[in-house]
């Protein structure tokens, strides 16, 4: 088991970002991204972007050699069409492409294939979907802008009403409170005048006689 974690840790991989699905205008200049990691570095290692295809080295669209992290790729084939602009000496071991002057006929698979002798020739690849199309369809947004409206209406209303409520508490909470001041102040008389000044008329000693 140690054995065959130590050979993921070190292992060759291949990534095109998040999504592998992509979408170019017909006409337009599209790029195609990869890149890869290793953990014990590379040595005259080799990559290939193919279309449709990963089988010959002839079918590919780009083909390039790294001698090591030090250098940059050397070009050995590519299609008049493809450049390469990634960088191997930077952050990111970046071997992505550009390809120009997107037909119809480009739409397709596109692999991004790595061979590292370093690590014993150990390959990976990675895929990206590639769609072209006549012109970009805007993306319809009034559902959206409705749902929105609605929410924001909703939220509205409803800081509407505690606020309406709050007004409403702190009015009752104040009369309230005016009556009680009332009630105790009308309860003081009553005692004064009825209860307390009789209470001591009673417990005067009667006059001697």
């Amino acid at each position: 088991p140690g054995l065959h974690l130590f050979a993921i840790a070190f292992a060759l991989e291949v990534s095109v970002g998040k999504t592998n699905t992509m979408m170019a205008l017909n006409n337009s200049n599209v790029l195609l991204p990869c890149t890869f990691t290793t953990c014990i570095g590379f040595q005259d290692l080799v990559f290939t972007w193919y279309f449709n295809s990963t089988e010959l080295v002839g079918d590919s669209i780009y083909h390039g050699k790294i001698k090591n992290k030090a250098t940059e790729p050397t070009l050995v084939t590519r299609n008049p069409r493809v450049d390469f602009v990634g960088s191997t000496t930077k952050k990111d071991n970046n071997i992505s492409i550009l390809l120009n002057n997107v037909e119809f006929s480009d739409a397709g698979k596109y692999t991004c294939h790595v061979k590292n002798p370093k690590e014993k020739n150990a390959q990976h690849n990675a895929t990206i979907f590639l769609t072209v199309v006549h012109k970009m369809v805007e993306t319809d947004n009034t559902v959206t802008l409705i749902i929105v409206g609605v929410v924001g209406g909703l939220i509205g209303l409803l800081i509407l009403f505690m606020l309406i409520k709050r007004v409403v508490l702190f009015i009752i909470k104040k009369t309230q409170d005016g009556k009680k001041e009332c009630l105790v102040s009308s309860s003081g008389n009553d005692n004064t005048e009825n209860g307390l000044a009789g209470s001591k008329a009673e417990q005067k000693a009667p006059p001697k006689a």
